[in-house]
Order: C-alpha cells, then structure tokens, then sequence
C-alpha cells in the first residue's frame, strides 16, 4: 500500500476493548506497511480510537483535535483518523466534520477493520472519508494484532451488549451481543500462550453473557472451564461482569480454577433499590448482597471491587446513605467512584430530578473517604501474609525493586533481579498503602 514506510500512532482513549481495538488498528497498520511512530510530531497517520461513556473522555478528543491541527497547518500530507465509540454516535461524524475540517477520517466501530482500505482511499481521492456502519456483520476473526510487550495479553470474547442500562451509550455505540465461536477464542488464547504472555484478560462488555447467542449449550463458565487446559497459561482474569447474570455455576468454576484469579469486579452503582430499578440495571439490592454473601462462602479470599455511580437523576439522600451502608456491609477491597452525567441520547438523560453539582460533589467525596478507609484497612490486613506475584516490571522510582499483582489483583513492589521479570514469585507483605503493597520475596 506505501512506497516506503510511514510512520503511525494509534491513540486510545476509554476502557480495555478500546485498548484491545487499538492493538488490532496497530496490527492492521503494520500489515500494510507502516511502522510505529515516537510522537504525534513524527507520525504520518494519526488514530484517535474514541470513548462516549463519559463527557471528560470526549472533551480530551476535541482537546487533542486542537493541538493537532497546528501539526496538520504544518504537514498537509498528515492524516489524521477518528474512529471508536464517539465517532459511532448518531450524527458526530458530521459534528467532528463540521468543527474538525482538517480530519481526514471518521469511521467506527463497526468497520474498524476496514482501516487499511479506508486510508487507501484518503490517499486516492486525497479528500476526507466518513463511512460509519450503522450496523456490524459477520464477526472478524484472524485480524492482525500488535499486542503490547509484558506478561498480559487481552482477547475479546464477545462484542456489545443488550443490558440498556438508563444512563449507558454503550449499547447504541457497540450494538448488540455478539459471542465469538469457543474455538476461536481458545485458538487464539493458545496462539498467545506460545507467545509467552502468562495472564489472558477476557474482554467483553459483559462476559457473563457470552454464549447466550451461539445456542451451542456453552457459557461463560464452560469457556472458563476449557482454559484450564491451555498450557503456558498461569492467570485468566475477565472484565466486565454484570451482577445480574453472575451465576452460582459461574461461581464453583472460579472457586475450582488454579488459573481464573480471585477477583471479583461486580459493579453495584447504586445501594438503593429505586435507583437500580430506574438504572435498570436487573438486580435488587438484596440480590447483590446475596451473590457477594455466595463469593465470599465458595472463595473467602477473594478481592472484591466494584463502580458506584453518585448523583443519578431523582438519587436522594435516603438513597445515598442506601449506597453507603452498602459498602459498609460488603467492605470492598477498592470501588471505582463517579458522578453522574448526561449522555445524549440515553433515557436517563431526559429524566426528571437531576442533581446539583453541589450536591454531587459532597456526596462523591463522603463516599470516597469512606472507601479509602476500608481500602486501606483491607490492605493493612494483608500484612504478613504470603501472596503469589507475578511480575509484570521493574519500579521505575526505586532501583533495583520490582512490582507485579496478586491474584486478587493488588499491586506489589519489593527488591528483586529484572531478570525475575514474567515469573510468579511469593512474596511476603510487610507493609501497607491505600493503592499498594510492599512486601518481599521469600524461597
């Protein structure tokens, strides 16, 4: 496709199938012909791989669009490329076309595999493409993939979801639920192990849906169950899991696993029953309770964590303190917090009720104080226990230590060798932090 090789740079903004889709833009780019680039400024294509879940994530886009043009004024023959969950939304790649002239392309997230053709066309018409199906065909298997160096290595299992919760985009930007056949993960999950990645993350909006589609009698918990085989494998960790489909069978297969880890990220985003009913997020808050209650029978040393959503449309301040008593009662490990806020196009957005910001933010800080404290006390219990490491690097703010993650997923930095680096080492913790362990290697 290029004389001589130009240079790229994929940048991704979002969550980990963002990432992941990255790694397959990267794959795409270098099969025909390009080569990673240092820095926008040496890059002769930019990709923008995109998030819509939050109004921060779009405003970093048009923040990046705006240094970028200075760089385009500069190098006419850049091309610079949007793609992802924003570019998806109904009618912003006109609004990026409209505000953004100088972008070269617009696609989404349903073609993202068309990319080399799509530039093809860039550099024949020389004027800008936007073509964003509004719909996905078959899946794509085999697509080339630049996966990142280290120990990790993702694999999508499935595509998009069916949840609908209230205040989500991630349903209209992602379409519907669409499983990958077992084989083809487990080909790929093999193909990866001989590469010598030691941890697979399970992506998928969520995986406890995964075969509900394919109508070939497996799920999520026999997907589990047949990577248990794969050799070269040490850890399997999976996100995202919604709580309404985490079932008791879901729960023995983990609890009977030596290689799916101990961690548990269940997103409760609210305690009171109203608010999860106008979320519609399936589940009660008894229900929560009582599928921590069976995590915590089958694997009382599992880390649980979760997101809790502060200040959705109508929350008032009996259904706050709902939210607090139940992060007092489960006591997780670490809890991803945030406010609420508008995504066009959600029927959350057009409800009545919406919060201050005022009373957001005093609620969103109670609730963070509170977590750190049980975080820091759930950290402090770990003191002197003894937890398999594997690691992952070297810390680059103190020589000659090293950190990796315990199966539970905390983070740890003790002395060590590099060469120790992708080994699963135990370690003995001596001291605790609100967001790490210290510990130290042990024969």
């Amino acid at each position: 496709m290029v004389d001589y090789p130009k240079t790229y740079l994929v940048l991704t903004y979002g969550c980990q199938m963002n990432e992941h889709d990255s790694e397959v833009l990267a794959g795409l780019l270098e099969s025909t012909g390009y080569i990673p680039a240092g820095s926008t400024e040496t890059a002769d294509i930019v990709i923008i791989n995109t998030c819509c879940v939050r109004k921060t994530a779009e405003n970093k886009v048009y923040s990046l669009l705006g240094r970028l043009r200075r760089l385009k004024a500069a190098n006419p023959a850049m091309i610079i490329g949007i793609g992802g969950c924003m570019a998806q939304q109904e009618g912003m790649a006109a609004r990026i076309r409209q505000y953004f002239p100088y972008v070269d392309l617009v696609f989404g997230t349903y073609n993202l595999h068309i990319l080399p053709e799509l530039i093809e066309r860039v550099l024949e018409k020389r004027e800008p493409v936007q073509e964003v199906w509004t719909e996905s065909l078959a899946l794509k298997e085999d697509l080339p993939v630049k996966r990142k160096e280290g120990i990790r290595a993702w694999v999508s299992i499935m595509y998009g979801c069916n949840n609908f919760c209230s205040y989500c985009i991630v349903p209209y930007v992602r379409g519907r639920e669409r499983s990958r056949q077992p084989e083809a993960v487990l080909d790929e999950v093999e193909k990866i192990s001989r590469l010598g990645y030691k941890e697979i993350v399970l992506l998928g909006q969520n995986v406890n849906s995964y075969g509900k589609d394919l109508n070939n009698g497996i799920d999520f918990a026999g997907l589990l169950g047949e990577m248990e085989n794969i050799k070269g494998v040490e850890r399997i960790r999976y996100m995202t899991s919604h709580p309404r489909d985490f079932t008791g069978r879901l729960i023995e297969t983990i609890a009977a696993s030596s290689k799916v880890c101990e961690h548990f990220h269940l997103p409760v985003q609210a305690g009171s029953d109203r608010v999860l009913k106008k979320m519609n997020r399936g589940y009660t808050r008894d229900e929560y309770l009582s599928l921590i209650k069976k995590i915590k029978k089958l694997i009382p040393n599992a880390t649980i964590t979760t997101d809790i959503m502060v200040g959705f449309p109508g929350e008032q301040e009996k259904d706050f303190n709902d939210t607090i008593d139940l992060v007092n009662q489960v006591r997780f490990d670490s809890s991803f917090t945030f406010i609420y806020n508008v995504r066009p196009g959600t029927p959350a957005a057009k409800m009545e009720g919406q919060v201050s910001e005022a009373v957001k933010r005093e609620r969103i800080q109670a609730l963070i104080e509170l977590q750190n404290r049980i975080s820091l006390e759930k950290n402090e219990a770990e003191k002197d226990q003894i937890q398999e490491v594997l690691i992952e690097g070297e810390n680059k703010k103190v020589l000659g230590h090293l950190f990796g993650r315990t199966r539970g997923n905390k983070a740890v930095f003790f002395p060590g060798r590099k060469s120790f680096i992708g080994e699963t080492v135990r370690v003995k913790i001596i001291e605790a932090h609100l967001v790490r362990l210290m510990g130290e290697m042990v024969n």
